[in-house]
């Protein structure tokens, strides 16, 4: 009972000020416009007509009211002066159709036709508009010449016309229009309307239809906390200054087909119950629609976002398109969920940009992702692995189940590499968990902190960075200075480093290799280079063996002939790196690593030692004489057996042959990924031991070689991977 009695204690109060404020509102009449009319009242340094708290009838039933309504107060609005007069109808009911535009005063738009009633400031501003026309124009630098970002804008026609007859008329509202906490009960048009002032309408609410196709805001607009009950038409508006849309409900369609925000254009919290149209839309600066929640379809084809696209926490629950949009910043998805279907097809991203989906909430088995095969998986970005596994793995299925493999292998790529920076990380800085408190202090902390530090970890180990800040000895200038040089995962036992190493070294010869499997060519141009080294040094070992006491070298014309075929096969191979590998000189590092520096010192320590055994004049290299096809040789070794009946099968190989000098690439390339025109091996008598293993050398980096392209092709090619594990 005594609850029950606090309760009406507090709501009864409440009540009666809410009666007070209704009662308060007085209705309009004609002796009170005029009166209001010809005391205009001075806010924020503009004269206003002061219209609030009131009830404007302007029902068909009461049209003598609303004509004089009208036709004294766009007397008043249209007045020449110094300073034009703004409206206020803060707190007022608007009962009936409010036809906004009327109370504008119709002028054209040509400098030499607008009327003196308005000041320089005023005519700058009319003439802002053909250069926003303009800009629009340049910006369709692909498109004929039309006004390409407000196709249904008459004015930018006209403007742009080079018939002077063209009809090129505009409503201007010169002073300032407030409309907070009004209510219109009716429609609202503002079709057509230069606003010179600015436009607040914070918390104004719209029971019917709002018209403001075409409108032009000079200056700041507001529609902060807004609600719009039936449908809302912004087509074609010009947004000069920042829009405000902060907070702001669409109940029914909101229409901004074609408009043009110059500045920062904020939706954040906005409500979309119905379909959102913001088709060929045109956003100059930053646009803000963090924790919008779209209940139903929203369209941005064709439209162009010259800086940053906020997404964060937005809630998509029905389609979204962004089919053929411009995006020349980042996309930030941060925490955004996609219920539905995100469209990016044949939408255009500039060089840098990406879509930040870290924390994206996203269901591959209810939801899908579009975009162009093979372009849209290179946009996708987060900023760690942690905690965004599972996103890259839906994202991935996302993509495979609609057969676009390229982009789903390039998620994975990301995944990867991700990961080895996490294994970087965890291996070569500061472990917290571990660390002696000499070493914390030689990091930089004081005495103090490393104290705090061990006595926390004892209790529990740091398992992320900003546990950290939970100590109170660790303040935030340490916690940024230091937070880059420490790791935060389980302590690691010798045996544990060694293998996290291993896994690390070779996770990092995956990705420069082949992009984890990821991209053939770049595997393809990898081979192509090792193909062409070993071919060239397989040549000079045989050819070029000694000059005393007898000189053993090459012809002239075999010399030119492999340094040509050298030179091509290395332009081609390495135009596939540079062309396919993220980092094409990282991954041009790594394999000459591998292919130059064993193969280098054996063929230095081979010409130190000389060679004078028998068979001196004899290829080193012989060839199965009794085939001559292209053969895949899966099972081939390097070195004929010793069987005299293989010695009469494989024959030396002829050196006096102008095409000898191919046989030296096709050993190459039988050794590297075991496909040849011949058979051609090492002979097995009067061999040196270093020409032998420089083959065996290079026969073992093509086991490894030829595991790397099948894995890469299953994963590239869909259905290749089974027909290669039934094989």
């Amino acid at each position: 009972m005594f609850l029950c009695v606090l309760f009406l204690s507090f709501l009864l109060p409440l009540s009666a000020v809410a009666a007070q404020t209704q009662l308060e509102r007085t209705p309009l009449t004609l002796e009170l416009l005029q009166e209001r009319l010809s005391k205009p009242i001075l806010r924020e340094g503009n004269l206003t007509v002061d219209l609030r708290e009131m009830v404007i009838d302007l029902r068909p039933e009461n049209g003598s009211f609303r004509d004089a309504f009208y036709q004294l107060l766009r007397k008043e609005l249209q007045k020449a002066g110094a300073k034009p007069l703004g409206l206020d109808l803060s707190y007022s009911v608007i009962q009936g159709d409010f036809i906004g535009s009327d109370l504008g005063l119709r002028t054209p738009l040509y400098a030499q036709a607008i009327a003196p009633i308005f000041t320089a400031t005023e005519q700058a501003q009319l003439e802002s508009l053909r250069l926003v026309c303009l800009q629009s124009l340049a910006m369709s630098n692909d498109k004929p010449l039309h006004v390409y970002a407000l196709p249904n804008s008459k004015d930018c026609r006209s403007l742009l016309a080079t018939d002077a007859n063209s009809s090129g008329e505009i409503n201007v509202f010169r002073g300032t229009l407030t409309l907070v906490n009004t209510r219109f009960n009716g429609q609202v048009h503002f079709l057509n309307t230069f606003f010179l002032q600015s436009v607040d309408a914070q918390n104004a609410t719209f029971l019917q239809t709002t018209n403001w196709s075409e409108a032009r805001f000079s200056r700041l607009v507001s529609f902060m906390n807004a609600t719009f009950r039936q449908a809302s038409n912004f087509q074609g508006s010009i947004f000069f200054d920042k829009a405000n849309f902060k907070q702001v409900q669409f109940q029914e369609i909101a229409d901004f087909y074609g408009s043009f925000f110059a500045q920062t254009a904020n939706f954040n919290q906005a409500l979309f119950k119905q379909l959102a149209k913001f088709n060929k839309v045109q956003w100059q600066s930053n646009t803000n629609f963090s924790d919008v929640r779209f209940a139903n379809q929203v369209q941005f084809t064709k439209a162009n976002f010259n800086q940053f696209l906020l997404l964060t926490e937005a809630t998509f629950e029905q389609a979204v398109s962004f089919r053929e949009a411009q995006f020349n910043q980042p996309i930030n998805l941060h925490g955004a969920s996609i219920l539905n279907l995100a469209d990016f097809s044949d939408a255009s991203f500039a060089k840098n940009t990406f879509l930040n989906v870290s924390g994206l909430s996203f269901n591959s088995n209810q939801a899908k992702i579009l975009g162009n095969l093979g372009q849209i998986g290179k946009m996708f970005c987060v900023t760690s692995l942690q905690g965004n596994q599972n996103i890259l793995r839906n994202l991935g299925q996302n993509f495979r189940q609609q057969q676009q493999i390229a982009d789903a292998n390039q998620l994975e790529y990301t995944k990867q590499r991700l990961r080895l920076i996490e294994l970087s990380q965890s291996l070569l800085r500061t472990n917290i968990n571990s660390a002696s408190i000499n070493r914390l202090i030689n990091l930089g902390f004081s005495t103090t902190q490393a104290d705090a530090i061990i006595k926390r970890r004892a209790i529990r180990m740091f398992r992320y960075s900003n546990e950290l800040l939970t100590l109170a000895d660790i303040d935030l200038e340490t916690y940024n200075k230091l937070n880059n040089r420490l790791s935060f995962t389980e302590p690691l036992a010798l045996g544990g480093w060694i293998l996290q190493a291993w896994s690390l070294f070779a996770l990092t010869l995956l990705l420069l290799l082949s992009g984890y499997g990821t991209n053939f060519w770049l595997a393809f141009g990898v081979g192509g280079v090792a193909i062409a080294y070993f071919g060239l040094l397989f040549w000079l070992v045989d050819r070029y063996r000694r000059l005393r006491p007898v000189v053993i070298i090459p012809t002239y014309y075999e010399t030119v002939s492999i340094l040509i075929g050298f030179s091509c096969l290395e332009f081609f191979s390495l135009l596939a790196i540079f062309r396919n590998a993220e980092q094409p000189w990282l991954t041009l590092g790594c394999l000459l690593l591998i292919i130059i520096p064993v193969p280098i010192t054996l063929i230095v320590r081979l010409y130190q030692q000389g060679r004078y055994h028998d068979l001196m004049d004899v290829s080193y290299f012989t060839e199965d004489g009794t085939f001559r096809q292209l053969r895949l040789l899966i099972g081939r070794l390097p070195v004929i057996p010793r069987n005299s009946t293989f010695r009469e099968r494989y024959m030396p190989l002829l050196s006096d042959r102008r095409w000898n000098w191919l046989n030296y690439y096709d050993f190459s390339l039988n050794n590297l990924v075991r496909l040849g025109f011949n058979d051609i091996r090492l002979r097995d008598q009067h061999l040196p031991g270093i020409i032998a293993t420089l083959a065996w050398y290079q026969w073992s980096l093509g086991v490894l070689y030829i595991t790397l392209i099948l894995w890469t092709l299953s994963r590239t090619i869909p259905g290749l991977n089974l027909l290669i594990y039934l094989k």
